[in-house]
């Protein structure tokens, strides 16, 4: 069984330590309550999830007996954060989920860099097959507190989904959609987000 050696154990660790600092940075940046790092750490529900899904998807992504581990801590982090994202589930950098609880990501889902979920988001399924059933997020995405996001579409890059919003077909890049179901609206340079958005439904 191949070991590591001195060098590439360090260039390891460093880019753990790196990645996590980006974690807890761009939590700071996208919640104005925190005050520090030391009290994302301790306090966020929504990154230690994360942390904990990274480990879980580790041990899935080497399969056979790996999956039941990946399974438990999974479950463990259920427990201890509110949060539920399947091991087998592909997570970006820097993904922040605010407040955490209620929050479910199914197996196959995909999402991007930099993407923000509010408490109460599921990126689910819609079929029973052992397919891809689940949401592809792109970068830079905001999904707003209690939104569903359904099936195998597509969330283009920088698009905004608005509270409590049902979606169920993809949604473009940089768009806009709220309701149930949703609807898409596009923000123009110039326009007042408040009058395009005009549904309550976008307050996240």
């Amino acid at each position: 069984m191949p070991t590591l050696t001195d060098g590439q154990l360090s260039r390891g660790l460093r880019g753990t330590y790196a990645a996590f600092l980006q974690d807890v940075d761009a939590a700071i940046a996208r919640d104005p309550a925190a005050t520090s790092r030391v009290e994302m750490v301790l306090t966020s529900p929504g990154l230690q999830a994360v942390w904990m899904h990274r480990a879980a998807h580790r041990m899935w992504s080497r399969g056979g007996r790996w999956r039941l581990p990946a399974r438990l801590v999974s479950q463990a982090a259920r427990a201890a954060t509110g949060v539920e994202i399947h091991p087998g589930a592909t997570i970006g950098k820097r993904l922040f989920i605010d407040h955490g609880m209620g929050v479910v990501i199914g197996e196959t889902a995909e999402v991007g860099d930099d993407v923000l979920l509010y408490h109460g988001v599921t990126l689910g399924g819609r079929s029973l097959n052992r397919v891809k059933r689940h949401p592809t997020v792109g970068d830079r995405v905001t999904i707003g507190a209690g939104a569903r996001v359904l099936g195998p579409i597509r969330v283009g890059p920088e698009a905004q989904i608005g509270a409590n919003a049902v979606v169920v077909k993809d949604v473009p890049p940089r768009a806009v959609a709220t309701g149930i179901p949703a609807k898409v609206r596009f923000v123009h340079a110039g326009d007042d987000p408040y009058d395009v958005w005009a549904d309550p439904a976008i307050h996240i």
